[in-house]
């Protein structure tokens, strides 16, 4: 989310050219026609219920101010935006990685609690999650409700904050990428995310499931993680998808929106 101080909210550019425990239950068996034992279709609900499981990285919770008040205003952030009026998060397709171009978690933390105004608008930024320098893993906003993180897809899109100055500095920290890659190895499967879905916040312009209904926001983006970088990051992800049995789906097929 790169943004100018804690969380760079100013660091926004025009492109030129381009509950979180909830885990998925076990299924019923249905019994096969014609026999008593269960479905393929229920053991391979069975069998992704303890993917899932297994995956879940631990979370420290620290959640943000997050009442009926924010709720509205997300509600009819929604509305000018995406033109229906809703604040809960359902059935999420995408996953943004963001860093935080500020000193700490604490700080980053406290420019989301505080939902202050952006682009004049509120509510303010926030993501679900943040990874910290040392590999912790904070859940500051349920997977539930919707957060602010990045034009055009928070309606759809959960938003991971590392703490750092540049991706190249979150990229070279082992114990946060690790943390990082487990996070959202674990979001992929837990949604049914490919890694295609796996995006940057610089390369929100290219999803083909970005929709933004002011013409002014149209090609509003910010610079983190790079192109270069997610490529690298969707490539490591991929092997780690593999290894797991989480479904890794086909390479990412990007849109032009003339930016």
């Amino acid at each position: 989310m790169r943004q100018v101080g804690a969380l760079g909210l100013g660091g926004i550019v025009v492109a030129a050219g381009l509950a979180a425990t909830t885990l998925v239950g076990p299924a019923v068996a249905d019994p096969l026609p014609g026999g008593t034992g269960p479905s393929p279709l229920a053991s391979d609900a069975r069998t992704r219920a303890g993917t899932v499981a297994d995956l879940k990285p631990r979370l420290v919770d620290k959640p943000i101010p997050f009442g009926h008040k924010r709720k509205r205003q997300m509600g009819f952030y929604s509305k000018r935006h995406y033109g229906h009026r809703a604040s809960r998060l359902r059935s999420p397709r995408v996953i943004v990685e963001h860093y935080t171009d500020g000193p700490s978690m604490l700080s980053a933390w406290w420019t989301m609690a505080n939902n202050t105004k952006n682009l004049g608008e509120r509510p303010g930024v926030c993501t679900h999650f943040i990874v910290d320098t040392d590999g912790r893993i904070y859940r500051v906003v349920p997977l539930s409700l919707r957060c602010r993180h990045t034009i055009g897809l928070n309606h759809t899109a959960v938003g991971i904050e590392h703490v750092g100055s540049s991706d190249r500095q979150v990229m070279r920290n082992d114990r946060q990428r690790r943390a990082s890659m487990r996070l959202t190895l674990w979001l992929m499967a837990k949604f049914d995310i490919p890694v295609r879905n796996v995006i940057g916040h610089g390369e929100s312009l290219l999803s083909p499931l970005r929709t933004e209904a002011y013409p002014s926001w149209k090609c509003l983006t910010h610079t983190d993680f790079s192109h270069r970088t997610m490529r690298r990051y969707r490539d490591r992800l991929r092997d780690r998808a593999h290894a797991q049995g989480v479904r890794a789906g086909p390479r990412p097929a990007w849109v032009d929106i003339g930016c």
